[in-house]
């Protein structure tokens, strides 16, 4: 899938470049100014074995995706160069571009400039409860998930993430593998809900809705047992937690103990899927044991 001909994808490489960016970031992020990554940092990390995209409509910034050299160190044995890691620390679309496939399009451009550069794995975090994100990461891109980050960033102060513990997935994009060439072709659809429903995939935590339609989290969610395991989210997490913190922050605890003792246990998410026929949609995430590194 490439970007519509409206956007245009290129490298940032001047300060006017990196300007915008902040702009945008302050866009999406907003109530964040100390926590923006200024234009001077981005202009050294890209002209330093960085990589920061921006995709254009006529002359405007509308999203971009940043990102430097790391390591990985989960692989401590392997050769250097095998060891070297592309960590992607934002993705940014502005608020009247989202949900067109702006981030698609900028995370496709992100992976074909590191395999350029000869590396196999990116790296990123995101909020494990935010429903559209974990669409683009796992299901759509194809990444995969064996980390559960408490409290990533410390307490942060925009508007998003202000009020609640900053836990983060950290997720493994093997760019070079057959599980991602096949999800980013379309080759073969993924599975949905009632496949994995029908194989009899157990459910590790029934969500209930409370009188206001809101998710409840399982009190006494099951651990995961076989080969395959179903994690219910809140669908809304940005709406549930404007309408109720408190229920917000039960959410937050909850996937924290079901993803931690699932990791632990060797299991890592592998596909997400969002069920939106019933009156208040549903997203479930898919737990897979004994998958190796898929990279």
């Amino acid at each position: 899938m490439m970007a519509p001909p409206a956007w245009t994808v290129r490298p940032l490489e001047t300060h006017a470049d990196m300007a915008q960016v902040e702009d945008v970031q302050g866009q999406v992020w907003p109530g964040s100014e100390r926590e923006l990554v200024p234009a001077h940092l981005l202009l050294t990390a890209a002209h330093n074995g960085g990589i920061v995209l921006g995709a254009f409509e006529g002359g405007s910034l509308v999203g971009f995706v940043f990102g430097f050299l790391g390591t990985d160190a989960s692989s401590p044995d392997r050769v250097a160069m095998a060891r070297l890691k592309h960590c992607s620390h934002m993705l940014g679309v502005r608020p009247d571009r989202q949900g067109l496939g702006l981030g698609f399009a900028l995370k496709v451009a992100q992976r074909e400039a590191v395999v350029r550069q000869g590396i196999r794995l990116i790296t990123w975090t995101y909020d494990p409860l935010l429903s559209r994100n974990a669409h683009l990461n796992i299901r759509r891109l194809g990444a995969v998930c064996r980390v559960y980050i408490r409290n990533a960033y410390g307490e942060m102060q925009d508007t998003l993430n202000s009020g609640l513990p900053s836990d983060r997935f950290q997720v493994d994009w093997w760019v070079t593998s057959n599980r991602v060439a096949a999800r980013l072709d379309s080759a073969r659809p993924p599975l949905d809900l009632a496949h994995y429903l029908s194989a009899g995939v157990p459910q590790l935590n029934a969500a209930s809705l409370g009188p206001d339609d809101l998710p409840r989290p399982s009190e006494t969610p099951l651990p995961p047992q076989g080969n395959l395991a179903m994690v219910e989210v809140p669908a809304d997490f940005g709406t549930l937690k404007a309408r109720d913190e408190g229920l917000a922050r039960a959410w937050r605890d909850h996937a924290r103990s079901v993803f931690e003792r699932a990791f632990a246990s060797g299991y890592l998410v592998t596909d997400f899927v969002h069920l939106k026929g019933e009156r208040i949609p549903r997203s479930f995430y898919l737990l897979s044991h004994g998958e190796g590194t898929l990279g």
